[in-house]
Protein backbone atom coordinates (compact mmCIF):
# COMPACT_ATOMS: atom_id res chain seq x y z
CA UNK A 1 0.00 0.00 0.00
CA UNK A 2 2.95 2.47 0.78
CA UNK A 3 4.36 1.79 -2.23
CA UNK A 4 1.13 2.66 -4.09
CA UNK A 5 0.95 6.06 -2.86
CA UNK A 6 3.84 6.71 -4.71
CA UNK A 7 2.94 5.94 -8.15
CA UNK A 8 1.08 8.48 -9.83
CA UNK A 9 -2.62 9.15 -9.82
CA UNK A 10 -2.78 8.66 -13.97
CA UNK A 11 -0.54 5.41 -13.30
CA UNK A 12 -3.00 4.28 -10.63
CA UNK A 13 -6.30 5.05 -13.26
CA UNK A 14 -4.46 2.82 -15.88
CA UNK A 15 -3.52 0.13 -13.39
CA UNK A 16 -7.21 -0.20 -12.16
CA UNK A 17 -8.42 -0.23 -15.99
CA UNK A 18 -5.86 -3.26 -16.69
CA UNK A 19 -7.28 -5.16 -13.87
CA UNK A 20 -10.77 -4.34 -14.25
CA UNK A 21 -10.23 -5.59 -17.83
CA UNK A 22 -8.46 -8.84 -16.70
CA UNK A 23 -10.95 -9.92 -14.14
CA UNK A 24 -13.52 -9.42 -17.16
CA UNK A 25 -11.45 -11.44 -19.51
CA UNK A 26 -10.40 -14.21 -16.80
CA UNK A 27 -14.28 -14.66 -16.29
CA UNK A 28 -14.97 -14.72 -19.78
CA UNK A 29 -12.37 -16.92 -20.60
CA UNK A 30 -13.13 -19.46 -17.70
CA UNK A 31 -17.54 -18.89 -18.88
CA UNK A 32 -16.25 -20.26 -22.34
CA UNK A 33 -14.05 -22.79 -21.15
CA UNK A 34 -16.71 -24.23 -18.98
CA UNK A 35 -19.45 -23.95 -21.87
CA UNK A 36 -16.73 -25.64 -24.63
CA UNK A 37 -15.85 -28.34 -21.86
CA UNK A 38 -19.88 -29.09 -22.10
CA UNK A 39 -20.28 -28.48 -25.21
CA UNK A 40 -17.40 -31.04 -26.33
CA UNK A 41 -18.24 -33.78 -24.18
CA UNK A 42 -22.33 -33.61 -24.97
CA UNK A 43 -21.70 -36.16 -27.39
CA UNK A 44 -19.26 -38.29 -25.53
CA UNK A 45 -22.11 -38.93 -23.12
CA UNK A 46 -24.85 -39.23 -25.48
CA UNK A 47 -23.08 -42.11 -27.12
CA UNK A 48 -22.17 -43.83 -23.95
CA UNK A 49 -26.07 -42.81 -22.97
CA UNK A 50 -26.89 -44.51 -26.44
CA UNK A 51 -24.75 -47.88 -25.57
CA UNK A 52 -26.16 -47.75 -22.03
CA UNK A 53 -29.77 -48.16 -23.82
CA UNK A 54 -28.63 -50.90 -26.09
CA UNK A 55 -27.02 -53.33 -23.16
CA UNK A 56 -29.92 -52.40 -20.81
CA UNK A 57 -32.25 -53.83 -23.69
CA UNK A 58 -30.06 -56.67 -23.79
CA UNK A 59 -27.82 -57.69 -21.07
CA UNK A 60 -24.41 -59.58 -21.72
CA UNK A 61 -24.01 -62.97 -20.60
CA UNK A 62 -20.84 -64.78 -19.32
CA UNK A 63 -18.19 -67.06 -21.14
CA UNK A 64 -15.87 -69.24 -18.74
CA UNK A 65 -12.15 -68.62 -19.96
CA UNK A 66 -8.76 -68.82 -18.48
CA UNK A 67 -8.17 -66.21 -15.60
CA UNK A 68 -11.82 -65.53 -14.91
CA UNK A 69 -15.50 -64.63 -16.67
CA UNK A 70 -15.39 -62.57 -19.76
CA UNK A 71 -17.97 -60.63 -21.00
CA UNK A 72 -18.93 -62.16 -24.41
CA UNK A 73 -19.55 -59.01 -26.20
CA UNK A 74 -17.15 -56.73 -28.37
CA UNK A 75 -16.04 -53.93 -26.66
CA UNK A 76 -15.62 -51.08 -29.28
CA UNK A 77 -18.14 -48.75 -30.32
CA UNK A 78 -17.89 -46.56 -32.31
CA UNK A 79 -14.41 -45.48 -31.41
CA UNK A 80 -12.04 -47.51 -28.88
CA UNK A 81 -14.46 -47.99 -25.79
CA UNK A 82 -15.02 -50.34 -22.84
CA UNK A 83 -17.48 -52.22 -21.25
CA UNK A 84 -17.40 -53.91 -17.92
CA UNK A 85 -20.07 -55.50 -15.24
CA UNK A 86 -19.75 -55.09 -11.75
CA UNK A 87 -21.69 -57.20 -9.57
CA UNK A 88 -22.86 -56.27 -5.89
CA UNK A 89 -19.84 -57.70 -4.18
CA UNK A 90 -17.24 -55.71 -6.32
CA UNK A 91 -16.20 -58.78 -8.71
CA UNK A 92 -16.01 -57.74 -12.42
CA UNK A 93 -16.43 -59.08 -15.46
CA UNK A 94 -15.00 -57.80 -19.17
CA UNK A 95 -14.30 -58.54 -23.02
CA UNK A 96 -11.73 -60.79 -23.10
CA UNK A 97 -9.72 -58.92 -25.46
CA UNK A 98 -9.75 -55.50 -23.11
CA UNK A 99 -6.79 -55.22 -21.11
CA UNK A 100 -7.91 -51.85 -19.04
CA UNK A 101 -10.05 -52.28 -15.86
CA UNK A 102 -12.30 -49.54 -15.25
CA UNK A 103 -12.24 -48.45 -11.17
CA UNK A 104 -15.31 -49.27 -9.11
CA UNK A 105 -15.98 -47.27 -6.07
CA UNK A 106 -18.55 -47.28 -3.35
CA UNK A 107 -21.44 -45.60 -5.53
CA UNK A 108 -21.13 -48.35 -8.04
CA UNK A 109 -21.90 -50.55 -5.72
CA UNK A 110 -25.08 -48.68 -4.68
CA UNK A 111 -26.14 -49.18 -8.67
CA UNK A 112 -25.87 -52.52 -8.24
CA UNK A 113 -27.61 -53.16 -5.29
CA UNK A 114 -30.29 -50.67 -6.87
CA UNK A 115 -29.96 -48.11 -4.02
CA UNK A 116 -28.56 -45.55 -7.12
CA UNK A 117 -29.98 -45.28 -10.63
CA UNK A 118 -26.85 -44.21 -12.55
CA UNK A 119 -24.23 -41.74 -13.06
CA UNK A 120 -21.48 -40.13 -14.71
CA UNK A 121 -17.85 -39.66 -13.69
CA UNK A 122 -14.27 -38.57 -15.01
CA UNK A 123 -11.75 -41.60 -14.57
CA UNK A 124 -7.90 -42.03 -15.67
CA UNK A 125 -6.53 -45.47 -16.07
CA UNK A 126 -3.19 -46.34 -17.27
CA UNK A 127 -2.54 -42.67 -18.13
CA UNK A 128 -6.16 -42.70 -20.45
CA UNK A 129 -8.49 -40.34 -19.12
CA UNK A 130 -12.03 -41.45 -19.72
CA UNK A 131 -15.75 -40.95 -19.49
CA UNK A 132 -17.46 -43.54 -17.63
CA UNK A 133 -21.22 -44.15 -17.02
CA UNK A 134 -22.54 -46.66 -14.62
CA UNK A 135 -26.00 -48.05 -14.73
CA UNK A 136 -28.47 -50.61 -13.82
CA UNK A 137 -29.71 -53.11 -16.33
CA UNK A 138 -32.41 -54.59 -14.71
CA UNK A 139 -30.51 -57.76 -13.32
CA UNK A 140 -30.02 -57.26 -9.18
CA UNK A 141 -26.94 -57.45 -8.02
CA UNK A 142 -25.56 -56.40 -11.56
CA UNK A 143 -23.99 -52.79 -12.77
CA UNK A 144 -22.92 -51.98 -15.77
CA UNK A 145 -19.73 -49.25 -16.70
CA UNK A 146 -19.62 -48.32 -20.69
CA UNK A 147 -16.59 -45.63 -21.29
CA UNK A 148 -14.52 -43.92 -23.60
CA UNK A 149 -11.65 -41.73 -23.72
CA UNK A 150 -11.12 -37.91 -23.67
CA UNK A 151 -8.30 -37.43 -25.58
CA UNK A 152 -9.84 -35.87 -28.75
CA UNK A 153 -12.14 -33.04 -26.25
CA UNK A 154 -9.02 -32.86 -24.08
CA UNK A 155 -6.74 -31.89 -26.52
CA UNK A 156 -9.08 -29.47 -28.09
CA UNK A 157 -9.65 -28.06 -24.64
CA UNK A 158 -5.80 -27.51 -24.37
CA UNK A 159 -6.04 -25.66 -27.41
CA UNK A 160 -8.51 -23.42 -26.15
CA UNK A 161 -7.19 -23.17 -22.75
CA UNK A 162 -4.27 -21.37 -24.62
CA UNK A 163 -5.70 -19.37 -26.97
CA UNK A 164 -7.83 -17.87 -24.51
CA UNK A 165 -4.51 -17.20 -22.34
CA UNK A 166 -3.26 -15.34 -25.62
CA UNK A 167 -6.39 -13.43 -25.96
CA UNK A 168 -6.53 -12.60 -22.01
CA UNK A 169 -2.10 -11.61 -22.54
CA UNK A 170 -3.10 -9.16 -25.39
CA UNK A 171 -6.57 -7.77 -23.96
CA UNK A 172 -4.68 -6.68 -20.94
CA UNK A 173 -1.93 -5.20 -22.41
CA UNK A 174 -4.43 -3.41 -24.93
CA UNK A 175 -6.14 -1.80 -21.86
CA UNK A 176 -2.74 -1.18 -20.10
CA UNK A 177 -2.26 1.14 -22.90
CA UNK A 178 -5.96 2.66 -23.85
CA UNK A 179 -6.17 3.00 -19.91
CA UNK A 180 -3.27 5.41 -20.03
CA UNK A 181 -4.66 7.25 -23.32
CA UNK A 182 -7.85 7.60 -21.53
CA UNK A 183 -5.96 8.59 -18.23
CA UNK A 184 -3.97 11.37 -19.89
CA UNK A 185 -7.36 12.52 -21.89
CA UNK A 186 -9.25 12.23 -18.64
CA UNK A 187 -6.82 13.91 -16.47
CA UNK A 188 -5.82 17.18 -18.75
CA UNK A 189 -8.00 19.64 -16.51
CA UNK A 190 -6.43 18.18 -13.36
CA UNK A 191 -2.76 19.11 -15.21
CA UNK A 192 -3.47 22.18 -16.09
CA UNK A 193 -5.37 22.67 -12.55
CA UNK A 194 -2.04 21.28 -10.85
CA UNK A 195 0.62 23.09 -13.52
CA UNK A 196 -1.65 27.07 -12.60
CA UNK A 197 -1.26 25.96 -8.84
CA UNK A 198 2.37 25.31 -8.89
CA UNK A 199 3.03 28.49 -10.76
CA UNK A 200 0.76 30.38 -8.16
CA UNK A 201 2.99 28.84 -5.66
CA UNK A 202 6.48 30.15 -7.08
CA UNK A 203 5.04 33.28 -8.67
CA UNK A 204 2.39 34.28 -6.29
CA UNK A 205 0.59 35.50 -9.55
CA UNK A 206 -3.40 35.16 -8.40
CA UNK A 207 -4.10 36.26 -11.67
CA UNK A 208 -3.92 33.03 -13.39
CA UNK A 209 -6.83 31.17 -14.44
CA UNK A 210 -7.46 28.06 -16.23
CA UNK A 211 -9.54 27.50 -19.57
CA UNK A 212 -12.86 25.87 -18.35
CA UNK A 213 -14.94 23.79 -21.09
CA UNK A 214 -17.56 21.48 -20.80
CA UNK A 215 -20.03 20.84 -17.75
CA UNK A 216 -18.21 17.80 -16.01
CA UNK A 217 -17.23 17.20 -12.51
CA UNK A 218 -13.42 18.23 -13.65
CA UNK A 219 -14.71 21.13 -15.57
CA UNK A 220 -16.45 22.29 -12.33
CA UNK A 221 -13.63 21.90 -10.56
CA UNK A 222 -11.32 24.08 -12.70
CA UNK A 223 -14.30 26.56 -12.18
CA UNK A 224 -14.12 26.40 -8.48
CA UNK A 225 -10.51 26.78 -8.76
CA UNK A 226 -10.74 30.04 -10.68
CA UNK A 227 -13.40 31.47 -8.09
CA UNK A 228 -11.30 30.38 -4.96
CA UNK A 229 -8.16 32.52 -6.81
CA UNK A 230 -10.71 35.09 -7.74
CA UNK A 231 -11.57 35.25 -3.96
CA UNK A 232 -7.87 35.54 -2.83
CA UNK A 233 -6.90 37.53 -5.32
CA UNK A 234 -9.61 39.66 -4.03
CA UNK A 235 -8.66 39.10 -0.66
CA UNK A 236 -4.84 39.99 -1.43
CA UNK A 237 -5.75 43.23 -3.15
CA UNK A 238 -8.09 44.42 -0.09
CA UNK A 239 -5.00 43.80 2.50
CA UNK A 240 -2.83 45.26 0.86
CA UNK A 241 -5.39 47.95 0.12
CA UNK A 242 -5.77 48.02 3.91
CA UNK A 243 -2.17 48.25 4.70
CA UNK A 244 -1.92 51.11 2.29
CA UNK A 245 -4.91 52.79 3.41
CA UNK A 246 -3.98 52.54 7.25
CA UNK A 247 -0.30 53.41 6.74
CA UNK A 248 -1.33 56.54 5.25
CA UNK A 249 -3.98 57.43 7.98
CA UNK A 250 -1.35 56.34 10.61
CA UNK A 251 1.45 59.05 8.81
CA UNK A 252 -0.21 62.41 9.73
CA UNK A 253 -0.77 61.55 13.24
CA UNK A 254 2.65 60.11 13.71
CA UNK A 255 4.40 62.83 11.78
CA UNK A 256 2.70 65.29 13.76
CA UNK A 257 3.07 63.48 17.03
CA UNK A 258 6.93 63.87 16.21
CA UNK A 259 7.19 67.11 15.27
CA UNK A 260 5.39 68.25 18.35
CA UNK A 261 7.90 65.91 20.69
CA UNK A 262 10.64 67.02 19.05
CA UNK A 263 9.67 70.92 19.96
CA UNK A 264 8.81 69.80 23.72
CA UNK A 265 12.28 68.06 23.97
CA UNK A 266 14.30 70.80 22.25
CA UNK A 267 12.61 74.17 23.53
CA UNK A 268 12.96 73.75 27.43
CA UNK A 269 11.95 77.23 28.29
CA UNK A 270 9.12 76.95 26.10
CA UNK A 271 6.28 78.86 27.73
CA UNK A 272 3.46 77.17 29.58
CA UNK A 273 0.25 77.97 27.69
CA UNK A 274 2.67 76.82 24.50
CA UNK A 275 3.57 73.33 26.38
CA UNK A 276 0.24 72.61 27.64
CA UNK A 277 -1.04 73.81 23.84
CA UNK A 278 2.03 71.08 22.76
CA UNK A 279 0.86 68.62 25.24
CA UNK A 280 -2.91 68.81 24.61
CA UNK A 281 -1.92 68.33 20.87
CA UNK A 282 0.02 64.89 21.59
CA UNK A 283 -2.60 63.42 23.89
CA UNK A 284 -5.35 64.41 20.81
CA UNK A 285 -3.27 62.67 18.54
CA UNK A 286 -2.44 59.50 20.67
CA UNK A 287 -5.92 58.83 21.14
CA UNK A 288 -6.26 59.59 17.23
CA UNK A 289 -3.96 57.24 16.56
CA UNK A 290 -5.47 54.73 19.30
CA UNK A 291 -8.90 55.23 17.56
CA UNK A 292 -7.69 54.44 14.72
CA UNK A 293 -5.94 51.19 15.41
CA UNK A 294 -8.91 49.75 17.58
CA UNK A 295 -10.94 50.46 14.22
CA UNK A 296 -8.16 48.46 12.32
CA UNK A 297 -8.62 45.58 14.80
CA UNK A 298 -12.57 45.27 14.68
CA UNK A 299 -12.10 45.52 11.15
CA UNK A 300 -10.14 42.54 11.50
CA UNK A 301 -11.92 40.53 13.90
CA UNK A 302 -14.75 40.82 11.70
CA UNK A 303 -13.41 39.23 8.95
CA UNK A 304 -12.47 36.20 11.01
CA UNK A 305 -15.92 35.31 11.57
CA UNK A 306 -14.66 33.17 14.63
CA UNK A 307 -18.11 33.50 16.52
CA UNK A 308 -21.23 31.33 16.14
CA UNK A 309 -24.29 33.14 15.26
CA UNK A 310 -27.17 32.59 17.41
CA UNK A 311 -30.71 33.89 17.97
CA UNK A 312 -30.72 37.40 19.20
CA UNK A 313 -33.03 40.54 20.06
CA UNK A 314 -32.32 43.26 18.01
CA UNK A 315 -34.37 45.71 19.88
CA UNK A 316 -32.48 44.75 23.03
CA UNK A 317 -28.92 45.41 21.20
CA UNK A 318 -30.40 48.78 19.66
CA UNK A 319 -31.33 49.72 23.20
CA UNK A 320 -28.08 49.12 24.96
CA UNK A 321 -26.22 50.31 22.18
CA UNK A 322 -28.21 53.80 22.56
CA UNK A 323 -27.21 53.62 26.36
CA UNK A 324 -23.70 53.14 25.61
CA UNK A 325 -23.42 55.47 23.31
CA UNK A 326 -25.45 57.99 25.60
CA UNK A 327 -22.89 57.67 28.01
CA UNK A 328 -20.05 59.12 25.52
CA UNK A 329 -21.95 61.96 24.31
CA UNK A 330 -24.06 63.28 26.99
CA UNK A 331 -25.23 66.27 24.60
CA UNK A 332 -27.11 64.07 22.33
CA UNK A 333 -30.51 63.11 22.57
CA UNK A 334 -32.03 59.75 21.19
CA UNK A 335 -35.76 58.93 20.93
CA UNK A 336 -36.25 54.85 19.98
CA UNK A 337 -39.21 53.41 18.82
CA UNK A 338 -38.25 49.56 19.65
CA UNK A 339 -39.96 46.78 18.38
CA UNK A 340 -39.32 43.13 19.20
CA UNK A 341 -37.34 41.64 16.26
CA UNK A 342 -35.09 38.73 16.37
CA UNK A 343 -32.19 38.12 13.93
CA UNK A 344 -29.85 35.21 14.10
CA UNK A 345 -25.72 36.60 14.15
CA UNK A 346 -23.38 37.73 16.75
CA UNK A 347 -24.28 39.90 19.22
CA UNK A 348 -21.23 41.53 19.78
CA UNK A 349 -20.45 42.38 16.11
CA UNK A 350 -24.18 43.39 15.90
CA UNK A 351 -23.98 45.95 18.78
CA UNK A 352 -20.88 47.67 17.38
CA UNK A 353 -22.39 48.11 13.84
CA UNK A 354 -25.55 49.74 15.63
CA UNK A 355 -23.63 51.70 17.99
CA UNK A 356 -20.95 53.05 14.86
CA UNK A 357 -24.23 53.95 12.90
CA UNK A 358 -25.41 56.02 15.88
CA UNK A 359 -22.21 57.70 16.77
CA UNK A 360 -21.59 58.62 13.43
CA UNK A 361 -25.43 60.31 13.40
CA UNK A 362 -24.47 61.89 16.55
CA UNK A 363 -21.27 63.24 15.47
CA UNK A 364 -23.11 65.31 12.63
CA UNK A 365 -26.45 66.10 14.67
CA UNK A 366 -26.88 69.53 15.72
CA UNK A 367 -27.53 70.66 19.30
CA UNK A 368 -31.09 70.47 20.46
CA UNK A 369 -32.27 68.22 17.68
CA UNK A 370 -32.93 64.07 18.50
CA UNK A 371 -31.42 61.25 16.59
CA UNK A 372 -34.15 58.77 15.77
CA UNK A 373 -33.73 54.98 16.59
CA UNK A 374 -36.15 52.63 15.02
CA UNK A 375 -36.11 48.62 15.17
CA UNK A 376 -38.92 46.71 13.51
CA UNK A 377 -38.79 43.47 11.50
CA UNK A 378 -35.01 43.05 10.92
CA UNK A 379 -34.49 46.73 9.99
CA UNK A 380 -32.33 49.52 12.08
CA UNK A 381 -32.96 52.94 11.46
CA UNK A 382 -31.14 56.08 12.53
CA UNK A 383 -31.82 59.67 11.52
CA UNK A 384 -30.34 62.72 11.99
CA UNK A 385 -31.17 66.25 11.62
CA UNK A 386 -27.72 66.88 10.33
CA UNK A 387 -26.46 68.74 6.97
CA UNK A 388 -27.13 65.72 4.96
CA UNK A 389 -24.69 63.25 3.29
CA UNK A 390 -23.80 65.14 -0.76
CA UNK A 391 -25.21 63.06 -3.56
CA UNK A 392 -21.42 62.54 -4.98
CA UNK A 393 -20.42 61.23 -1.70
CA UNK A 394 -22.96 58.66 -1.20
CA UNK A 395 -21.56 55.75 -2.94
CA UNK A 396 -18.61 56.24 -0.92
CA UNK A 397 -19.63 56.43 2.41
CA UNK A 398 -18.89 52.75 3.46
CA UNK A 399 -15.71 52.74 1.90
CA UNK A 400 -12.57 52.04 4.32
CA UNK A 401 -10.93 55.70 5.08
CA UNK A 402 -13.46 57.26 2.82
CA UNK A 403 -14.36 60.72 4.30
CA UNK A 404 -16.41 63.15 2.67
CA UNK A 405 -14.68 67.19 2.19
CA UNK A 406 -17.06 68.79 4.75
CA UNK A 407 -16.00 65.50 7.52
CA UNK A 408 -12.26 65.98 7.02
CA UNK A 409 -11.72 68.35 9.65
CA UNK A 410 -13.30 66.44 12.29
CA UNK A 411 -11.90 63.32 14.23
CA UNK A 412 -12.39 60.05 13.01
CA UNK A 413 -11.15 57.04 11.12
CA UNK A 414 -13.06 56.55 8.29
CA UNK A 415 -14.01 52.90 9.59
CA UNK A 416 -17.01 52.93 11.19
CA UNK A 417 -19.31 52.72 8.31
CA UNK A 418 -17.09 50.65 6.39
CA UNK A 419 -17.24 48.20 9.78
CA UNK A 420 -21.84 48.52 9.92
CA UNK A 421 -21.06 47.18 6.05
CA UNK A 422 -19.12 44.28 6.78
CA UNK A 423 -21.01 42.94 9.72
CA UNK A 424 -24.09 43.27 7.61
CA UNK A 425 -22.62 41.69 4.72
CA UNK A 426 -21.27 38.69 7.41
CA UNK A 427 -25.51 38.42 8.39
CA UNK A 428 -26.09 38.19 4.61
CA UNK A 429 -27.84 41.64 5.13
CA UNK A 430 -27.03 45.09 3.98
CA UNK A 431 -26.45 48.87 4.87
CA UNK A 432 -27.54 51.51 2.85
CA UNK A 433 -27.38 55.50 3.04
CA UNK A 434 -29.63 57.82 2.04
CA UNK A 435 -31.07 62.19 2.17
CA UNK A 436 -33.95 62.31 4.60
CA UNK A 437 -36.69 64.78 3.37
CA UNK A 438 -36.67 68.02 5.06
CA UNK A 439 -32.75 67.31 5.84
CA UNK A 440 -29.91 65.02 7.77
CA UNK A 441 -29.37 61.58 6.83
CA UNK A 442 -31.04 58.23 6.73
CA UNK A 443 -28.78 55.11 7.35
CA UNK A 444 -31.10 51.87 6.92
CA UNK A 445 -29.64 48.09 8.42
CA UNK A 446 -31.51 45.56 7.20
CA UNK A 447 -31.21 42.17 8.63
CA UNK A 448 -32.90 38.38 8.22
CA UNK A 449 -35.30 38.40 10.72
CA UNK A 450 -36.01 34.87 12.24
CA UNK A 451 -39.59 34.84 14.70
CA UNK A 452 -39.20 32.30 17.31
CA UNK A 453 -36.29 30.42 15.39
CA UNK A 454 -38.18 30.27 11.87
CA UNK A 455 -36.92 31.68 8.90
CA UNK A 456 -39.22 34.08 7.20
CA UNK A 457 -39.43 36.35 3.99
CA UNK A 458 -36.78 38.71 3.92
CA UNK A 459 -38.19 42.57 3.74
CA UNK A 460 -37.84 44.61 0.47
CA UNK A 461 -38.58 48.13 2.29
CA UNK A 462 -37.45 49.74 5.23
CA UNK A 463 -40.04 50.50 7.98
CA UNK A 464 -42.29 53.87 8.22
Amino acid sequence: MSRLRHVSFRARIALASAVGVALAIVVASAVVYVVAREELRAPIDAALEQRANELAANPPGTSLAPGGPYLGIEPEFGQPGYVQRVTAWGRTARPLLQEIELPVEERTLEVAVGAREWYFADATVEGRHLRVLTFGVGVPGVAMQVARPLTEVDESLDRLAVMLLLIATSGIAVAAVLGLLVARTALAPVTRLTETAERVSVTGDLSERIDVGGGDELSRLASSFNTMLGALEESTRAQRQLVADASHELRTPLTSLRTNIEVLEGNRHLPDDERKRLLSDVVEQLEEMTTLISELIELARSEQHTLEPEEVRLDVLAGEAIERVGRNRPGVTFTADLHESVVRGVPATLERAIGNLLDNAAKWNPPGAPVEVTVKDGFVVVRDHGPGIAEEDLPYVFDRFYRARSARGMPGSGLGLAIVRQVAEAHEGEVVAERASGGGTRMILRLRTHPAGIPVAEETAAPV
